[in-house]
């Protein structure tokens, strides 16, 4: 279960988030409602079908129009039981600590230095090549 929780975490295809969350779902049902030892159950199956699918039409040319058919699926995921199944991999996600209170203090009255005040630079004249040429100086060859 791991192993399958891993390599979906990892993969960078759009449908690998959806299907992450559905196999933690099914691990959460089954841990929850079945009363199921998580560490032996592995991926039996996964079927993906052919669900509702949306019509609408695009405008065309000269009055005419295409379909676009806007298609959806349906994903079933299936669970199985290995009592022998160990798991190659644990999967750790960090918790988040917070700061001692003493700490978190020290760190909302002191300010963020401010950046010391510095002479404005003048501003350069654009170059000869740049103001003859230019599409705004309104000199053009043609008459």
């Amino acid at each position: 279960m791991d192993q399958a929780e891993a390599q979906l975490m990892i993969q960078s295809r759009r449908p690998a988030k959806p299907l992450l969350k559905l196999l933690r779902s099914a691990v959460s049902n089954a841990k929850n409602n079945a009363k199921l030892n998580v560490e032996h159950l592995f991926v039996a199956g996964v079927r993906v079908d052919g669900g509702p699918m949306l019509k609408r039409m695009l405008p065309r040319a000269r009055g005419s129009a295409s379909p676009i058919q806007k298609k959806m699926s349906h994903v079933t995921l299936t669970l199985g039981i290995n009592e022998a199944l160990t798991p190659k991999y644990k999967i750790v996600v960090p918790k988040k600590t917070k700061l001692p209170p003493s700490e978190d203090k020290r760190t909302k009255s002191k300010q963020p230095p401010k950046p010391e005040q510095s002479a404005p630079e003048p501003k350069k004249k654009p170059g000869f090549w740049k103001r003859t040429f230019s599409r705004k100086t309104g000199m053009s060859t043609s008459n």
